[in-house]
């Protein structure tokens, strides 16, 4: 394993996969908190300070940042989930301290001027709208806060109009200040990189970011239930999906295989049966997301408002099958899958520093590539089907749809069907 790792004082992790066959070098700040940090004031905050950490600094204008990375042909970007928020860049391996620079001044030196702030609020809502108006958008949205209702892991990430219209400067400051500390922050890099001059431009630019404990996230709580909107659409989008397993449970590979042999690619049983064989869709897929503390466990499909009363048995059926039905070949199918994507993903920089940035975050160590190989080697047939049988009995299913939904069975129905839990009355009530 080349994976060298070196703690600051402040706290501060700095971790590097030398490529040394490479010209280029992949690296970025990977902060541990998100979206499900946010108290309800500062819904989308977290997405929002991340699209101004780019609009200037006391060193640079917006338009500065912008020239000076591509000025070396280097690309800078950030994105911003649940429970992460990462700043990184694409450099050759000559202009790694450039772009260390450019990262730590964006990060600890950013002004969060007036006039940029306005204009970058109004940038956002268009976002906002853009989502609303993507039917394949707007139905994770719904799905996720009806799985985990009046909680910050059910927002959205990107916010809404009235909460992005509120932020200030005051605001960004606070919410650095409180959650972007040296223990929560990781600087990674992979490719053409050396880890001791990494180390010591760290230690002059990042050395100053304060030390301190980040308030723990709200622990989440599965609900499930049933929300719909209607919409005048060619298709309906429609997501069910129940409780799934957290990143720190034993068993999360197995949530994850069970995903992949339902529903992860051409020759799985979902695409087979739902596509190939009945033509009722065009994209059927299978999913699991892990959090920290739980995770997702879910299938998403879009057809038209006719073929909705056929589809439906036939994803509950698929779902319920693979509970006491998988077999060999189909599970190396998989494993074949996820091994393959595993490996691939370490010839590319990029995907390779934000795998162990995250890794640390979650674990405090990155993970050897071994270690998660036998992880997914030791997943049996009797493991996927045991999961498959506790997800549809452990949780109430969720059901979220976009478009016409006339046709569509309620949540209590499918729970019916495949000998789920019910939801509540008031969870399989119906959410416009």
């Amino acid at each position: 394993m080349t994976v060298k790792v070196t703690q600051l004082p402040n706290g501060l992790t700095i971790v590097t996969d030398a490529m040394p066959n490479l010209e280029s070098a992949a690296l970025g700040i990977w902060v541990g908190v998100g979206s499900r940090f946010e108290l309800s004031n500062e819904h989308g905050i977290s997405h929002f300070l991340e699209h101004m950490a780019f609009k200037g600094t006391r060193h640079r204008s917006a338009r500065q940042i912008a020239e000076e990375i591509e000025a070396v042909g280097g690309e800078l970007n950030a994105a911003t989930s649940v429970e992460n928020t990462a700043y990184y860049a694409r450099v050759l391996k000559s202009d790694v301290p450039l772009a260390v620079d450019i990262l730590s001044d964006i990060l600890m030196e950013s002004v969060f001027d007036a006039e940029e702030l306005h204009r970058e609020q109004h940038v956002v809502l268009q976002e906002i709208g853009a989502a609303f108006d993507t039917p394949d958008d707007r139905v994770f949205d719904l799905f996720q806060r009806t799985a985990f209702p009046d909680q910050p892991i059910g927002r959205s990430i990107l916010g809404t109009t009235q909460t992005v219209s509120g932020f200030d400067a005051d605001a960004l400051k606070r919410y650095l200040a409180k959650h972007y500390l040296g223990s929560r922050m990781v600087l990674a890099a992979a490719g053409a990189v050396d880890h001791d001059a990494l180390v010591k431009r760290a230690q002059d630019r990042l050395g100053t970011l304060p030390t301190g404990t980040t308030p723990t996230n709200e622990v989440s709580t599965y609900r499930g239930g049933d929300v719909r909107e209607e919409r005048d659409l060619m298709e309906v989008q429609i997501m069910l999906g129940f409780q799934g397993r957290s990143y720190s449970s034993g068993d999360h590979y197995t949530a994850q295989m069970l995903a992949a042999v339902l529903g992860g690619g051409m020759s799985s049983r979902l695409f087979q049966e739902v596509r190939e064989k009945r033509g009722l869709c065009y994209s059927v897929y299978a999913f699991h997301w892990a959090f920290s503390d739980t995770g997702i466990f879910g299938v998403h499909a879009a057809t038209e408002q006719q073929d909705v009363q056929e589809l439906m048995p036939v994803l509950l059926s698929e779902i319920e099958r693979a509970s006491h039905d998988v077999i060999e070949e189909e599970l190396n199918r998989s494993k074949a899958q996820m091994r393959a994507g595993l490996l691939m993903a370490l010839e590319s920089p990029a995907a390779r520093a934000g795998q162990i940035s995250r890794q640390i975050l979650l674990y405090g160590r990155p993970l050897d590539r071994l270690e998660i190989v036998e992880k997914i080697d030791a997943v049996s047939a009797e493991n996927v089907c045991q999961m498959a049988g506790d997800i549809i009995t452990g949780s109430a299913p969720t059901l979220a749809a976009v478009g016409p939904c006339q046709n569509l069975m309620s949540a209590e129905e499918a729970a019916d069907i495949i000998g789920a839990k019910q939801p509540t009355k008031a969870e399989a009530g119906h959410d416009q």
